[in-house]
């Protein structure tokens, strides 16, 4: 379903000054929605032009989460289309087109430069006995620090090794390995380039070379030449196709900037620029991550992305997030705000549940992902809305286990700026959050975060600013964690570790 979202910045933030060109068309290419929309000089969005189509991964028992590129690409043009429509006039102020799409994601392509496999995205887990494969063979922690990824299931050497081993004749129809930032810019504009922060989340890129890692190269069915060329995220693409320059007149000779990676535009827009602030973003997955200066190492359990060549994003991610809540909702027939009033009753905090959240594998920091949810503890008076608290503490008790290991890295007392839609629908999880993290925890009221994160590279990239956090922030008023509650949740947490222990301490 295609929705026009006739927001004005001004609704969140009264007092802004109305929309200054020269515009940034954004694409926001998310893992359940994609979005196209137009931010102004001041990086906010403009009113009536956040354009937004609904979708889905396409999963199955064994661990497939796929995604049709073909599918993925009339779902952007779709975008595009309304989004340059809803713009009216406006559209011949377009400056820039800036791209951020969800990381990682693989796509193989033929002789013909067309995708020949499904989009195989960070959730798919079908891989996880090739990334056993690589650990025993290879040296995880060295590369954890050379690459900033683990060999896991949600990166390319490990899908990459899977690949070759189920299913040989696919292998050798690819003829180059691309994401789904490339293959959209070359079908836009017949060129394209892999942003280092993009590259970051393949696990295939030295983090310290910014070069594709020899080591890895030399245990996988690929070579350098099958993957895409380098570049920063201020390196701009120009010239439409003939095809799309008819459709799209207005973006015909503005420049492209190709595609960063969802969590470190989300970190740009939310305002997480330096160590005082750490970034959560609640899709429908979860991650907290933070930019760091220098080299960082790397904890075992989390990883170490890049927002551009010169800052390191450090952080950790989890496959549950806003999912777990939708589950709860459906499955157990809730509606959100009773949900939210009973986040808020100390009454509910008594449910004697554990919930392990893993409904799609786990990622950071246990990267079990053959992991599967499990809850324990249910008794003749368990109510629904305890089990659906239950969940929603289970995955905030996995972004506290990520926080504690980002803690010696950033600084003393760190604010976690939240942003997703999660916190709009039960925007007490901000409260349980901040409780279990022991940190002030601030809703961000942007109402676009990732988009506003692509808006502000354009911005800075063309020399309308001079750095990130050169606009200001929108921020609702910081929860405040509550140093009883605090350490309730502590002893919980420490009893869910036990049941993990228990059940996945072998992997």
């Amino acid at each position: 379903m295609l929705q026009c979202m006739m927001q004005h910045p001004t609704s969140f933030a009264p007092g802004l000054p109305a929309a200054n060109p020269p515009f940034i068309l954004v694409l926001d290419i998310g893992s359940s929605s994609t979005r196209a929309v137009l931010f102004d000089a001041t990086a906010n969005m403009v009113p009536g032009t956040l354009v937004r189509e609904k979708s889905a991964f396409d999963v199955a028992p064994d661990g497939t989460a796929t995604d049709d590129p073909r599918a993925l690409l009339q779902r952007v043009t779709r975008c595009v289309d309304a989004a340059l429509a809803a713009a009216g006039p406006l559209r011949a102020q377009i400056a820039a087109v800036g791209c951020t799409t969800y990381a990682a994601n693989l796509v193989g392509l033929d002789a013909t430069g067309q995708p020949c496999t499904p989009i195989f995205t960070y959730a798919d887990t079908r891989s996880d006995p090739a990334a056993d494969q690589l650990r025993q063979s290879m040296d995880e922690q060295a590369v954890l620090q050379r690459t900033g990824c683990p060999l896991r299931t949600s990166y390319w050497p490990a899908l990459l090794r899977w690949l070759a081993q189920s299913d040989a004749q696919l292998m050798n129809r690819v003829q180059r390995w691309s994401s789904v930032g490339e293959w959209l810019f070359e079908t836009f504009l017949g060129r394209s380039h892999l942003t280092y922060s993009f590259a970051a989340w393949t696990g295939l890129l030295n983090r310290r070379e910014l070069t594709w890692d020899a080591e890895l190269l030399n245990e996988l069915p690929v070579d350098g030449a099958q993957l895409g060329s380098l570049a920063d995220v201020d390196q701009l693409l120009s010239g439409l196709r003939e095809t799309w320059v008819q459709r799209w007149p207005a973006l015909a000779a503005v420049p492209w900037f190709s595609a960063i990676g969802d969590g470190a535009a989300a970190n740009l827009g939310s305002g997480c620029v330096d160590r005082q602030r750490i970034a959560l973003s609640v899709g429908t997955s979860g991650a907290l991550r933070a930019v760091l200066p220098g080299d960082p190492v790397v904890p075992l359990g989390l990883w170490c992305y890049r927002v551009d060549r010169t800052r390191p994003l450090l952080g950790g991610a989890t496959s549950e997030g806003g999912n777990v809540l939708s589950w709860a909702l459906q499955t157990l027939q809730l509606d959100a705000p009773a949900l939210n009033e009973a986040l808020l009753k100390p009454e509910h905090a008594g449910h004697g549940l554990i919930v392990l959240p893993f409904v799609a594998g786990e990622r950071s920091p246990g990267w079990s992902g053959a992991a599967r949810a499990t809850i324990t503890g249910i008794g003749t008076a368990t109510t629904a809305l305890d089990l659906a608290r239950a969940a929603l503490e289970g995955v905030t008790y996995r972004w506290a286990a990520i926080a504690e290991l980002l803690r010696p890295a950033v600084g003393e007392n760190p604010l976690v700026v939240a942003s997703g839609g999660g916190l709009k629908h039960v925007p007490a999880w901000g409260q349980l959050i901040a409780d279990a993290l022991g940190l002030p925890v601030a809703i961000s009221a942007e109402p676009e975060t990732t988009s506003r994160g692509v808006a502000l590279v354009a911005l800075r990239s063309l020399g309308r600013i001079r750095s990130f956090d050169d606009r200001p922030l929108l921020l609702k008023p910081a929860f405040q964690p509550d140093p009883q509650r605090y350490a309730q949740h502590q002893e919980a947490r420490a009893r869910q570790a036990k049941l993990y222990q228990r059940l996945h301490s072998d992997e």
